[in-house]
């Protein structure tokens, strides 16, 4: 009987199929080396460059990672050559209709091949993410340097052409980090691997190109910056895309650099924009052309597509002073009136791009859409998780990293008061803001204290967040002016919680207390009061009652921290007897108590040194007759 046929390939046939591959291999790189130094000679020789169109083509319909990137390279070097040499930029009113016609099909092929870039910056390919990032901004500056150098814009006080940027390319830049469109190559898989391939990430940022951007340009180059602040926010009023907001949180909150002083503006992309700016004129002066500063702006948006209304319109808003500043004498122009260029050297004019880009942000966070195919109950639920979330990543750096470089930091105060409504860790990090804003920007928020008092519920002293809540609340209530009858309120509220908190809870309550009554003598009646006049049965204090100046805590007393001296825990007994004694030690510093739990009090207690050994029987003794051994019984 004869072996069954084996349906592998023969040996034969393997090297045959492989073979092939390489062969094909070979001649796709082949093909693109030809065609680059087609291109190449062509150039050189001012002769037709029809091989642009195969190249583009070829990079759009490859599949392998590595064709592809050997073709946006040639690309890249081709479409160098040709900024380089101007044929990108008009030449004026001096220009043929059939040099016009050229450009025209040059930048279509240019905006097929950006337009790959920026698909390729979510490819499954890390080399390829990289490099397309790294491709682009390098076209970046030599579309601008090109600009600036080819310009029909009027010179210079010195001669030289006004520094301009190639808005219209950036623009796209930015489009492509922030709506992440996917990768063309994925058209060329199968569905099961595209979805394997996109999978939760689809629309979201790559990692690495999220650091990429970040530590080589938006964190280090001040033009880079102020145009991505300018044009995020733009893009964030006018497109759709969903994961939009959560592309640009992802970058601002890791921006680390951002500019405190003129000096500070000194790094730059685009080596012409480093160029020292005429000094703009006030309005009041005699021969001040707001207009003719502004034909920057006109002439740098005519090379590309312009839009319905002027970009800088919305620079006019930040230029109000507020009503502590109004008085004073204004000593510099206003941002609306200032250059492209000047802008860029103006610490105003960054902070108003940052500003408008936050207060763009902020509303589409809390409006994030979550898509969830299990039914519109649980689609609402993620989108709470997660608006949630959003909010609390941006309370982490709001008072540090947001604030300081806001031009008017109380125009975040709608957005922050909404976030209280969150509750537990969201909302103590929003009334940690609101205080912020209050004590450093003047915001006046009444229902503060009210609001937190909100805070001191049955969970309170449960949850994982305490420590942080004390820390804050201490905070809040360090100030020796605020109402005795408020913090009486505070301090009776937690003390009817601590009855039934952890004796870790407890043991970080009464250090708390006592230094409000320590901050606060007029609260001292709370525990002279005796306990038999005031008592469970006829306390005055009222905990429904949610304004803690009307709770009547200051007619009351302390009776629940009294009860506490009673308690199983020795370390909370003792700590407790600290309200019976005389207020002669300082304040407690609250740091040694925050971070206390159950397994901290074991452990302090399992480790603490015995200084007397207790008393135990012997048990080696026998009874010598039957009566001890009866009574050891």
């Amino acid at each position: 009987m004869s072996a069954p046929r084996s349906s592998l390939p023969s040996s034969s046939k393997k090297r045959k199929v492989s073979t092939n591959a390489d062969q094909d291999e070979d001649g796709t790189l082949k093909e693109i080396k030809q065609l680059e130094s087609q291109l190449a000679a062509a150039i050189f020789n001012n002769e037709s460059l029809n091989k642009i169109a195969n190249l583009v083509q070829l990079a759009l319909n490859a599949s392998d990672a590595n064709h592809v990137l050997k073709a946006v390279y040639a690309l890249y070097r081709t479409f160098v050559t040709l900024i380089t040499k101007g044929m990108m930029n008009s030449k004026g009113a001096g220009e043929t209709e059939e040099t016009r016609a050229v450009r025209a099909w040059l930048s279509e092929h240019m905006n097929q091949y950006v337009e790959c870039l920026g698909e390729l910056l979510q490819d499954e390919e890390s080399i390829l993410r990289t490099s397309s990032l790294q491709i682009l901004l390098s076209i970046q500056k030599h579309l601008s340097t090109a600009l600036t150098t080819f310009s029909t814009n009027p010179s210079t006080s010195s001669g030289k052409p006004q520094p301009q940027f190639h808005i219209s390319h950036f623009r796209k830049v930015v489009s492509a980090l922030l709506t992440c469109p996917p990768s063309s190559r994925f058209t060329h898989t199968s569905s099961s691997k595209k979805q394997k391939l996109s999978g939760s990430s689809e629309g979201l940022l790559r990692e690495d190109v999220h650091d990429t951007f970040l530590n080589t340009w938006l964190d280090v180059h001040d033009d880079i910056r102020w145009f991505f602040l300018r044009e995020a926010g733009t893009l964030l009023s006018k497109s759709d895309a969903p994961n939009v907001p959560t592309n640009l949180l992802s970058l601002l909150e890791k921006l680390s650099t951002f500019p405190t002083d003129p000096k500070e503006l000194n790094t730059w992309w685009v080596e012409e924009l480093g160029a020292k700016p005429p000094s703009p004129k006030n309005k009041k002066g005699k021969g001040a052309a707001p207009q003719a500063d502004n034909s920057d702006d006109s002439e740098v948006e005519a090379h590309e597509d312009k839009p319905a209304e002027d970009d800088d319109d919305w620079r006019k808003f930040f230029d109000d002073a507020p009503a502590d500043l109004k008085d004073q004498k204004r000593k510099s122009a206003r941002v609306h009136t200032l250059t492209l260029h000047q802008s860029l050297h103006s610490l105003a004019s960054h902070r108003a791009v940052y500003t408008r880009c936050w207060l763009a942000l902020l509303p589409k966070l809390s409006s994030v859409e979550i898509r969830e195919r299990d039914g519109k109950r649980k689609e609402v639920g993620n989108r709470e998780r997660a608006s949630r979330g959003y909010a609390l990543k941006v309370l982490n750096v709001l008072h540090r990293g947001v604030l300081p470089h806001l031009t008017r930091p109380v125009l975040v105060m709608d957005w922050v008061a909404g976030c209280v409504d969150y509750g537990g860790t969201v909302g103590l990090m929003a009334l940690n803001a609101l205080f912020t804003l209050m004590k450093e920007y003047n915001l006046d928020y009444p229902a503060f204290y009210t609001r937190l008092y909100t805070f001191l519920d049955r969970d309170v002293l449960h949850l994982k967040h305490r420590a942080r809540f004390f820390r804050l609340t201490e905070l809040f209530l360090s100030s020796t002016h605020l109402p005795a009858a408020l913090v009486a309120a505070f301090a009776k509220r937690l003390a009817r919680l601590s009855l039934n908190a952890p004796p870790a809870a407890v043991v970080m309550l009464i250090p708390f207390t006592y230094n409000l009554l320590k901050r606060h003598p007029a609260c001292m009646v709370m525990i002279h009061r005796s306990v038999e006049s005031v008592g469970p049965s006829d306390d005055p204090y009222n905990d429904k009652e949610p304004n803690p100046q009307h709770a009547h805590a200051l007619e009351s007393s302390l009776w629940e921290l009294h009860s506490h001296v009673s308690h199983y825990h020795p370390v909370v007994a003792t700590l407790a007897s600290v309200l019976e004694e005389a207020f002669t030690r300082p304040q407690y510093a609250m740091e040694d108590f925050l971070d206390h739990t159950y397994g901290t009090m074991f452990e302090t207690e399992a480790n603490r040194r015995i200084k007397k050994e207790p008393v135990v029987e012997d048990t080696n003794l026998a009874p010598t007759n039957v009566t001890d051994q009866l009574w050891a019984f």
